[in-house]
């Protein structure tokens, strides 16, 4: 195993054990969110933007601009990490000459 495959697979799972945290040890998660739909889907699909939207929201204002822009800067690392795992994907294929 290469180190950059262990890297982004720590990576990876480090927002989701955040949330987890938040979602078992604080009422954090039931504050931002109501119900368990919407948490579960960004657990699964977007774990940066969901992490840093729990980080950000504030019970008396909701979500400031600053806070708006990190929830995008975590939405571009879940593309990010989508389309890196994608091309890692692709260039380990057998019989792929990229490398």
């Amino acid at each position: 195993m290469r180190i950059g495959c262990l890297l982004m697979g720590i990576l990876t799972l480090a927002p989701r054990l955040v949330i987890l945290f938040f979602w078992l040890f604080t009422p954090r998660v039931s504050m931002v969110f109501e119900g368990i739909l919407i948490p579960l889907l960004g657990f699964i699909f977007i774990p940066f933007a969901t992490t840093a939207y729990i980080l950000v929201w504030n019970p008396t204002n909701g979500v400031s601009v600053g806070g708006w822009l990190l929830v995008v800067g975590g939405l571009l690392l879940d593309i990010g990490t989508y389309i890196i795992s994608g091309y890692l994907n692709r260039r380990n294929q057998p019989g792929n000459d990229q490398g």
